[in-house]
């Protein structure tokens, strides 16, 4: 018997959880410094690593409380030198992010930008690298949720080690829903959180840090003192423990989020993560629906579609409609054009998405939405 009344979230995160990770937060109350709970905590930041295609001896897994952004706001803050500094790439809503807290800690920043849903020029990425040789880092968004672009990671990444910096990238959405592998791709730090396709709760973030980058930040001066990751680095090292209060009750949760990870296994859930896109695509290309993007440039795991001209379309009624049915979908991050996005991660199946889809037909037919969908010539 179900804990709660299912839903079915087709925004970009928090995701559908299963009932036995919501069941894991219900845990007797525990002191976070308690021994038994550190041996949850170490075993955890070994997971993520192992996740992350990284080696103990060689990467460690520094945990964070707070969502995605505090993940992004520790790296910048605390990895470049205070006579260096970083190049980011800003093809959408989270490079931008990157641009915003570089300029809040007045690091000097070089933004690469590029239409959202573009991928970024990389030769013009080359002549910035070589131009500005202070540049100790490049950040980059792996999978930018604000159009469904997936960045070219193997790339980029090549393109990184040649000029020698440090590269940054946001898995926040990505981790755990498409291969990744931080010692392939020569990732100094990746980021990610719990509650995307990993599939825990809301409330906790981390940085997979390749040891030896981590241990040279240690001379830089602290610009944040909550969100040092070096300080935070050092305590989980002295004791293992996270240096300030920790959310307890996700952690328990995301221990049981990855031990599903493990059963279903990495190939697994990518291949449930695809064929919830490929159900999702071929019912919305039924429907008469557009896409923004071009199948290269698409991640398997949001699509961006676009709004139709009907006039009886609206957003905020077919949201409202499918949300008493059940399911949640999340408006466009665009400014130029009228989209609406679906995400397919989370503890969801194919069977989901096609009853997504027949509830979307119905309501579109409810509110007098002429099918299948139109578009201006």
């Amino acid at each position: 018997m179900a804990l709660v009344p299912r839903k079915i979230l087709l925004n970009p995160g928090p995701a559908t959880t299963t009932d036995s990770v919501k069941a894991a937060l219900v845990v007797p109350d525990i002191c976070p410094r308690e021994q038994e709970f550190v041996q949850v905590l170490q075993q955890v930041r070994a997971d993520l690593v192992r996740i992350a295609g990284g080696s103990l001896d060689s990467h460690t897994c520094v945990l964070l409380a707070g969502s995605g952004t505090a993940a992004m706001d520790a790296v910048l803050n605390s990895v470049v030198p205070p006579d260096r500094g970083v190049a980011i790439l800003n093809n959408g809503a989270y490079g931008q992010r990157f641009a915003n807290i570089a300029r809040c800690y007045q690091l000097p920043y070089y933004e690469l930008r590029s239409p959202w849903g573009e991928w970024p020029d990389l030769t013009r990425l080359q002549q910035i690298l070589r131009e500005h040789p202070h540049i100790s880092h490049l950040a980059m968004v792996h999978h930018e949720t604000s159009t469904g672009l997936l960045n070219q990671l193997p790339e980029i990444a090549a393109l990184a080690r040649e000029q020698q910096v440090g590269l940054i990238v946001d898995a926040i959405s990505s981790l755990g829903g498409v291969p990744l592998n931080v010692q392939e791709h020569h990732i100094d730090y990746l980021l990610s959180t719990s509650n995307k396709c990993l599939q825990g709760m809301a409330g906790l973030a981390w940085v997979i840090c390749r040891r030896q980058a981590l241990e040279s930040c240690g001379q830089i001066p602290p610009r944040s003192f909550y969100l040092n990751l070096y300080q935070q680095y050092q305590h989980f090292e002295a004791n293992g423990q996270m240096q300030f209060t920790p959310p307890v009750q996700v952690v328990y949760a995301l221990a049981q989020a990855i031990q599903e990870f493990w059963q279903e296994g990495p190939e697994g859930r990518f291949q449930r993560y695809q064929r919830n896109w490929q159900t999702l695509m071929d019912g919305l290309q039924e429907l008469g629906f557009r896409t923004l993007l071009p199948l290269e440039r698409q991640s398997p795991l949001l699509t961006t579609v676009l709004e139709p001209a009907d006039p009886h379309y609206s957003f905020n009624r077919l949201h409202d409609a499918l949300y008493a049915r059940g399911f949640t979908i999340y408006p466009g991050k665009l400014q130029d054009s009228a989209t609406f996005r679906l995400a397919n991660i989370g503890a969801i199946t194919e069977d989901d998405i096609r009853a997504f889809l027949a509830a979307l037909r119905a309501v579109l037919l409810e509110l007098g939405v002429a099918l299948p969908i139109r578009y201006p010539s």
